[in-house]
């Protein structure tokens, strides 16, 4: 008997506001980082003065870089946009491979590969981003810049539908919360209102990957990631998502001055 991939059913009407509102999002990012992109030292400056003037108050002397031959997050705001840059990396990476596998046009139906293609495209302008404003902010981005890291995924085979959907569903779960624990850390406030806007299209991610994988139902709500005590999205601090994370980043790191 011949193997057959399973294709799931999804009606278009259930993901078309929130496909719209992916690519609205993910339009919105982009030009943001192309602007920083087309700045010249000077204007990026100006336009981010909360970067200089953190690195004039000194940090506290926990800039990103290698400590003791290990490449260490940093602490303060930089520590946590260095953060940030990580798990951006290890998502745009995620997608990059599930949009290049061989099988992905016959593993998965045309509206999943439409919402996986807009993944990837967001996750790659989240990295591009953060690696922009962190080159254009930090003194020494030479040497403080956090580098490309490197990913392994065990066994999950890109070419499994089940197993693609609920490694997406970690991995933008863990990064919505990632992002709610660590917005308390951010002492400027224009840093704050770009992580809220981001962490707007990862809850959107998250929730469109649920409709995937359950569609027509109301899991893409997530009650599952829901503080009962507060009735607020789960948050997690960046020692607990750094544990996460090292499930499939490869490169060693620490974060010393990172709760």
């Amino acid at each position: 008997m011949k193997n057959e991939v399973k294709i799931h059913e999804v009606s278009s009407s259930s993901l078309k506001g929130r496909r719209e509102f992916l690519k609205l999002s993910g339009m919105a990012v982009a030009g943001t980082g192309l602007f920083l992109a087309g700045c010249s030292y000077d204007e990026k400056t100006e336009l981010n003065g909360s970067f200089n003037n953190t690195a004039k108050m000194g940090n506290n002397g926990h800039f990103p870089g290698v400590k003791n031959g290990i490449f260490d997050l940093g602490g303060n705001d930089f520590g946590v946009l260095t953060y940030a840059y990580a798990l951006e990396q290890l998502e745009a990476d995620f997608y990059t491979k599930v949009v290049n596998a061989s099988g992905f046009s016959s593993t998965f139906n045309d509206i999943e590969k439409e919402v996986l293609t807009d993944l990837y495209h967001h996750e790659v302008i989240h990295r591009e981003f953060f690696k922009t404003a962190l080159t254009s902010g930090l003194p020494n981005p030479k040497h403080q810049l956090l580098p490309d890291l490197s990913f392994a995924y065990g066994n999950l085979n890109f070419n499994n539908r089940d197993q693609v959907l609920a490694t997406a569903k970690a991995l933008e779960d863990t990064g919505v919360a990632a992002y709610n624990g660590a917005g308390r850390l951010l002492s400027n406030p224009d840093y704050l209102l770009l992580a809220g806007k981001i962490v707007s299209v990862e809850a959107r991610h998250a929730s469109a990957i649920r409709s995937l994988i359950n569609p027509n139902s109301a899991d893409f709500a997530g009650d599952d990631v829901i503080d009962m005590t507060t009735g607020l999205d789960v948050s997690k601090n960046p020692s607990e998502v750094a544990l996460i994370a090292a499930t499939f980043i490869t490169t060693p790191f620490t974060a010393k001055y990172l709760p």
